[in-house]
């Protein structure tokens, strides 16, 4: 199997405080596909020919968790109509994959999502949003080091926007204070503050 090659699972104790990333240089986009259709419990993306299989510590999946969370919330709050489509593998063969940590399409359902959700907690970051500009995704949040930043795509790149575009109630300096609660909160009062304090 194709997975064999790459000496997987990777340790999960270690994985528990911080993501595993494996960087694979020199590979086709048909290593890409086999790679994906696996099932494997690990997030793999795909650029200028190397592979990037990430296992997400427990900390990231919390954030990841606690972001998708609120984005619900401040759905409901507003009746924004949403379709989930979590950690979809996004393609642009042969180009480029990415499977977000969430993503979201609003209004309508689309193949592609509106909105994708990137949690760095060990690596990765700016770097992704090589990746998306091949993909097409109009917006992308980036957490890291305990800061969100949302992207919007604008005349042929990411530019650096403070209130969302698919959300346009919510900036990124309201969101984070709540985000980074998700640590040692539960997210149920997470999100009923964040309900109450929206306007």
């Amino acid at each position: 199997m194709f997975t064999d090659l790459l000496n997987l699972p990777l340790d999960r104790d270690r994985a528990s405080q911080s993501d595993q990333i494996l960087s694979l240089s020199n590979m086709s986009w048909s290593d890409y596909e086999r790679l994906v259709e696996t099932d494997i419990d690990y997030r793999a993306s795909y650029l200028n020919g190397v592979i990037t299989i990430v296992s997400p510590s427990r900390s990231h999946e919390r954030i990841a968790e606690i972001i998708n969370g609120l984005i619900k919330t401040y759905c409901r709050k507003y009746n924004l109509v949403y379709f989930p489509m979590g950690s979809t593998t996004l393609k642009n063969p042969p180009l480029a994959g990415k499977e977000p940590d969430h993503s979201f399409a609003f209004e309508t359902d689309k193949s592609l999502p509106d909105l994708a959700v990137e949690v760095t907690y060990t690596s990765g970051g700016i770097a992704d949003l090589e990746k998306y500009k091949y993909l097409g995704v109009q917006e992308v949040w980036l957490w890291k080091n305990n800061e969100i930043t949302f992207y919007r795509w604008v005349d042929s790149e990411y530019v650096e926007i403070k209130n969302s575009m698919a959300m346009p109630k919510l900036s990124s300096s309201f969101l984070i204070a709540f985000i980074n609660r998700g640590l040692t909160e539960t997210p149920l009062t997470i999100e009923e503050d964040f309900y109450r304090q929206l306007n």
